[in-house]
């Protein structure tokens, strides 16, 4: 059974930083992991993304203030964000997408997996 679990969110001012985890259960080594957030009454949208090598790739929207990164021993994808704004507010999720595919990781349509998500409120 293929399980995806995030935690982390929470409330913090503007300015602060968070850090999200994603524990990954049940999948193969050809999967790679996206985070993506959604807020009430908007459609999901793509944050940030590591592929099945490790390699990272950043919306515009996450340049130069989060990071992504794995720990493979703990089959766990984490995502730290820092200079946290107010439209940063969302439920995040991470997903997961078979790198067979070939899809767009940007696409949450392509995504096989999704976690429960995380509440992450930015307050001004």
């Amino acid at each position: 059974e293929v399980e995806l679990v995030e935690l982390g969110g929470g409330l913090v001012q503007a300015g602060g930083s968070l850090i999200l985890s994603c524990k990954a259960s049940g999948l193969t080594a050809d999967y790679g992991i996206g985070w993506f957030r959604q807020a009430p009454g908007k459609e999901r949208e793509g944050v940030s993304y590591i592929t099945s090598d490790g390699n990272p790739y950043y919306e515009d929207s996450a340049k130069g203030r989060f990071s992504i990164f794995r720990d493979r021993v703990k089959n766990t994808i984490f995502l730290q964000m820092s200079s946290l704004r107010p439209e940063d507010t969302a439920v995040y999720y991470c997903g997961a997408v078979w790198v067979g595919s070939d899809a767009d990781y940007a696409d949450a349509d392509a995504y096989h997996h999704w976690g429960q998500g995380t509440q992450v409120t930015v307050s001004s």
